[in-house]
């Protein structure tokens, strides 16, 4: 049988310092020895991110699986774990069992009769791709570094609580046999033009239906055109988005003031095109073209009650509706490859798609600046030029002589 989710969202999750754990029987029905103990340290370690949202996710869903394994496959404590056992979990982790792998991301827990259970549809590893019964479940390089990075970081948390004596992580010495060196970045993955163009057109006709979707255009504006992270959308413990963070300067150009990645904040050069969009927006909310300084209207609002979007899952949800009919879109009209390609896009693609093509156009210093990248070394990753042109040079060599 699958697993149930560990762990609720970060909204929903309780302070463990304030109510520890008593009892785990309501995640599995063999509780293994120090399971209390277990989870009551990866509470604790995962609450500690709650400051970053994207960042407790992602150690939200490695410490999940990770004790899904230890008490479900192995029927150990994390006390008791070794190096072999974190070898023998990657290689677990590379071939789940089929019961445990879902074909799309749905929510954890759901409301009935008046308490949160979890959710039966909600699996702990996600397939790629709309054809489970056809392809094989691929563990990615960046999900094995992943895997590496969390539970190092979980395990030397453990240390300092005086919990584990050793990191087994860290014990691994040959992590090359997990782990491929490559010889350059691996592309950015991001929209085409063609795929960005259906996109966009279905996010017009879908607010040009039903006004809420107006919505859901700045959305995909703001994603694309500001390089905004998902995060960067929703209301959290340290940040609220709202109208008056778009600031008009002494010069009369305009910014987008946010607080990203690492809890920076930054400013975000707004073109005309986004500023375009924003009024648009505005206009269908009934209110003003542009915000009064310091205005205190929720930037993304909710479609029923008062104030911000709060949830990453919401958002992405609104992305994905947009994609799966621009999808059918470009079906219809022929464009299987590239409809196809769709099927595996992500929220993130969007930010991806905008830097690479400001990229082309723009000082690469200005794009970091606004994109929030520590330095242009990140940048350059989006500058595909030197591949194009390596490519073209490739292009007419000969294999069978004259």
């Amino acid at each position: 049988m699958p697993p149930v989710p560990f762990f609720d969202t970060l909204e929903e999750m309780a302070n463990p310092y304030k109510q520890r754990i008593a009892s785990v029987k309501h995640l599995l029905d063999d509780e293994p020895a120090n399971a209390v103990e277990d989870y009551q340290y990866a509470s604790e370690f995962l609450y500690s991110y709650r400051g970053s949202p994207d960042t407790f996710s992602t150690y939200r869903r490695e410490i999940e699986h990770f004790l899904h394994w230890c008490w479900l496959i192995e029927k150990k404590s994390l006390k008791s774990i070794r190096r072999e056992d974190i070898e023998a979990y990657i290689e677990f982790a590379r071939n789940p069992p089929n019961s445990w792998i879902g074909a799309k991301n749905v929510a954890r827990y759901a409301m009935s009769g008046g308490n949160r259970v979890p959710n039966p549809e909600w699996r702990p590893y996600i397939q790629q791709g709309k054809n489970l019964q056809e392809t094989a479940y691929i563990l990615s390089q960046s999900a094995i570094q992943s895997i590496f990075a969390v539970l190092s970081s979980f395990c030397n948390f453990l240390i300092q609580e005086e919990y584990l004596e050793f990191n087994p992580v860290a014990q691994i010495r040959q992590k090359g046999k997990f782990l491929r060196k490559t010889q350059a970045s691996r592309p950015i993955r991001r929209l085409s033009q063609l795929q960005w163009s259906y996109v966009l057109e279905t996010a017009e006709k879908m607010a040009k239906k039903d006004a809420l979707h107006e919505r859901t255009l700045f959305i995909m504006n703001a994603l694309f055109g500001m390089y905004l992270r998902i995060s960067e959308l929703v209301e959290n413990e340290r940040w609220s988005p709202k109208m008056g963070d778009f600031e008009r300067d002494l010069e009369g150009n305009w910014w987008f003031r946010t607080v990203g990645k690492g809890n920076k904040e930054r400013q975000i050069s707004v073109s005309d095109a986004m500023l375009d969009a924003l009024k648009r927006y505005r206009r269908s909310r009934g209110l003003p073209e542009l915000p009064s300084p310091g205005e205190y209207t929720p930037l993304v609002h909710k479609a029923r009650g008062k104030g911000n979007i709060s949830s990453t899952r919401q958002i992405r949800g609104i992305v994905q509706a947009c994609f799966d009919e621009a999808e059918q879109a470009m079906r219809k009209e022929g464009f299987t490859e590239e409809a196809e390609a769709l099927t595996a896009a992500t929220v993130h693609w969007l930010r991806h798609t905008g830097i690479s093509e400001d990229v082309k156009h723009r000082p690469r210093e200005h794009v970091r600046d606004d994109a929030g990248h520590g330095s242009s070394a990140i940048t350059d990753r989006y500058i595909d030029v030197q591949l194009t042109e390596r490519h073209a040079s490739a292009r007419k060599k000969r294999i069978k002589p004259d």
